[in-house]
C-alpha cells in the first residue's frame, strides 16, 4: 500500500530541482549575452526601441515603474508576511514563523545578488541614462520578489481555485507591467527585465518550497483544537 506514495514522492524530490536549474541556465545565458553582445544583445536593443515607441503614456510609465521601488514594494511585503505569521500563530500551526522569515530573506537576497552582479555586468544603460550596471534590473528583481512571496504567503488563506488563480494573475500581471513599464521609460533594456525576472523565480522557488514543506509538517502534527473532544 506505501509503494506507490514513495515512488510519487521519490519523483518528486527528484524532479523539484529541475525548474531552478532550467531558470539558473537561462540566467546564465542572459547574463553572458549582456556582458558581451552578440545577437541576442542586438535585438534586445532593437525591442527597446519599441517599447519605448509604444503607446503607454509616460505618466503611467512612470507609476507602474515606481511600483518596484523599495519604498512601495517592500511595506507590502511586509503587511502580508506580519498577517501570515498572525495568521499561523493564531492556527497554532508547528514553525509558524518560517515562512515569512524565509520571505524576507528572499527579500533581503536581492541587493546582495543584483548590486555585484551590476558591477560585474557592468552594461552601459539606455540612450539618456549615464554610467554603467544596469544588469539586472533591481526594480524588476524587488518587484517580483517582494508581490510574488506575498503572494505564496497569502495563497494559503485563500478558499477555493478562482481567488487563488485570480490572485496569482494579478501578481503575474503587475510584476510584468513593472517591466515593461521600466524599458518604456528608459530605465533599463529589455534583457535587464528579462534576468531580473529569471533571478526573482529562482528566489521564489526556494521560498514556495519552505512554504510547502512548513504546510506538509503541519498536517502531520495535530493542533491544538483538534483531535477527541
Amino acid at each position: 500500500m506505501t509503494s506507490v506514495p514513495d515512488r510519487r514522492s521519490a519523483s518528486a524530490l527528484f524532479l523539484s530541482p529541475l525548474p531552478f536549474l532550467a531558470l539558473s541556465l537561462l540566467f546564465g545565458f542572459l547574463t553572458w549575452q549582456a556582458a558581451v553582445g552578440g545577437p541576442s544583445r542586438r535585438a534586445d536593443e532593437r525591442l527597446a526601441r519599441t517599447v519605448r515607441d509604444s503607446r503607454l503614456p509616460e505618466g503611467a510609465a512612470e507609476f507602474l515603474a515606481d511600483l518596484g521601488g523599495i519604498a512601495v514594494a517592500v511595506p507590502v511585503l511586509l503587511a502580508a508576511a506580519a498577517y501570515a505569521a498572525w495568521h499561523a500563530r493564531r492556527a497554532a500551526l508547528p514553525r509558524w514563523w518560517l515562512p515569512p522569515l524565509a520571505a524576507l530573506i528572499a527579500m533581503a537576497a536581492v541587493p546582495v545578488l543584483v548590486v555585484p552582479l551590476k558591477e560585474a555586468v557592468g552594461r552601459t544603460g539606455p540612450p539618456g541614462m549615464a554610467g554603467d550596471g544596469y544588469y539586472p534590473s533591481g526594480h524588476t528583481a524587488t518587484a517580483a520578489v517582494a508581490y510574488g512571496a506575498a503572494v505564496l504567503l497569502l495563497l494559503p488563506r485563500l478558499r477555493g481555485r478562482r481567488p487563488r488563480r485570480a490572485l496569482v494573475a494579478a501578481c503575474v500581471l503587475l510584476v510584468a507591467s513593472v517591466g515593461f513599464a521600466l524599458v518604456r521609460r528608459g530605465y533599463h533594456w529589455p534583457l535587464d527585465v528579462a534576468g531580473s525576472w529569471c533571478l526573482g523565480a529562482a528566489l521564489l522557488l526556494g521560498l514556495r518550497a519552505v512554504s510547502r514543506s512548513t504546510r506538509r509538517s503541519s498536517a502531520r502534527t495535530p493542533s491544538h483544537r483538534s483531535g477527541p473532544s
